[in-house]
Order: structure tokens, then C-alpha cells, then sequence
């Protein structure tokens, strides 16, 4: 479980990040001293996969985050994606550049999946938890609502049972997620320190046009 009182490491120790998986040394990384751990911060079209006791943060407005873990291995990562899918008929979003492409579900998820069972995980050993998808633009088409409904029809699809989420509502949301308990963390952003969130949703409506003070905290 996370808590603001876990056991703090020395100042040496706490400069000294361990390893990451091969693959995710782009990712930033930090010591958290209200966690008293490490984390990495993901960005939206990021994915990140961990074997250590660290946590995940990112920041969700209409965008979602699929959280997985492997118990028995004790693995687990978490993704965040902006829009459902991309296809090339017309009926969703162009995919330009393919390294863009893990800022749609239906790559994010998939990649994130695949990085867990290449490391020995199997789909009956993964505990899956979702969150985000808030309405947070007042009269934009609801992108989260999309984005929720693709999250569970993808993972039923494959056979992965959702045993926890936090989705939709209207607010943005600051997520922890601590792969190795499988503990989520997620406060509600009432009052928004800048309008970053803001210019990113309204730059999802512009896509959706084209052929492609901190409140409660919630613990699941």
C-alpha cells in the first residue's frame, strides 16, 4: 500500500536509481520523497515496465492508463494512451510517424501486454486495473468516455477481467501505481497548477475533426 510515511532512503541512496528494463532508459526517472521511493514519469504515448520497487506516475485527462502486474513474477508496468485506434479507412485517426503509435489504445495496450508475457508473464497470471477518461472539456465530444469503452472491449477481447478502475467523472487525474503491490493511487485534480492538460484536450477535439487545488484521493 502507499503511503507518505513509507521508509525513506539515505541521500546517497536516493541518488542512485536502479537499473531500468532494457527498452525504457528514455523514460525520466526520480526519487519521490512523499512516497519515499523511486518513480518514473510516463508522458502520454509512453509505456513503462518495471521488475523494481518503484512506482509509475503520470497525468490523465481524457487520456487512460491501463495498469498491469504480474504477481507471481513480480513485474508489472503501465501505459497512457490519448485516443482509442487508428485506422487507414477513414473511420479513425492516421498513425504518421510509428513511433507515435503507443499514443493509441490499441498499440499501447498491446505493446504493454507483449512486454510483460516476453518476459515470462502468461495472460492468466495478470492483474489488470484502469483509470482516467475524464470529460474535462465542458461540450467536447467525451474522448475519455471513447477511450474507456476501447480499454475494457480490448482487454475482454483478450480475455483480461478489469479487478479495479477509476473512469471518467470530469476532473484530471494525478496517478501512482506501485506494480509490485498492484496498489493504484489516484488524485483528483480539482484546481490545475497550469492549463498543459487543457491545450492537450483541446488539441485532442482538433484531431477527433480530421479523418484521424488537489481533491480526493481514491486507493483500488
Amino acid at each position: 500500500m502507499l503511503t507518505a510515511t513509507a521508509p525513506r532512503l539515505s541521500p546517497e541512496r536516493e541518488c542512485t536509481l536502479p537499473d531500468p528494463l532494457p527498452g525504457f532508459e528514455h523514460i525520466t526517472r526520480y526519487w519521490d520523497p512523499l512516497h519515499g521511493a523511486y518513480a518514473a514519469k510516463i508522458l502520454p504515448g509512453e509505456y513503462y515496465v518495471t521488475r523494481q520497487s518503484e512506482l509509475i506516475v503520470t497525468v490523465l485527462g481524457s487520456c487512460v492508463s491501463v495498469c498491469v502486474r504480474d504477481a507471481r513474477r513480480r513485474i508489472g508496468g503501465m501505459n497512457h494512451f490519448m485516443l482509442p485506434t487508428q485506422s487507414s479507412n477513414g473511420t479513425g485517426w492516421e498513425v504518421a510517424d510509428p513511433s507515435q503509435a503507443a499514443r493509441y489504445g490499441s498499440f499501447a495496450i498491446e505493446l504493454l501486454l507483449n512486454e510483460l508475457i516476453k518476459r515470462g508473464s502468461t495472460r492468466n497470471d495478470l492483474e489488470v486495473k484502469i483509470t482516467g477518461g475524464g470529460a474535462v472539456l465542458a461540450g467536447m465530444t467525451n474522448i475519455g468516455k471513447m477511450n474507456v469503452a476501447f480499454a475494457r472491449q480490448y482487454l475482454k477481447t483478450e480475455g483480461l477481467a478489469i479487478v479495479g478502475e477509476d473512469v471518467e467523472d470530469i476532473y484530471p487525474r494525478k496517478v501512482y501505481y506501485q506494480p509490485l503491490t498492484g496498489k493504484v493511487r489516484v488524485l483528483k485534480l480539482k484546481k490545475l497548477a497550469n492549463d498543459t492538460i487543457i491545450q492537450r484536450e483541446r488539441a485532442y477535439a482538433r484531431d477527433l475533426r480530421k479523418p484521424p487545488k488537489s481533491g480526493d484521493v481514491e486507493l483500488f
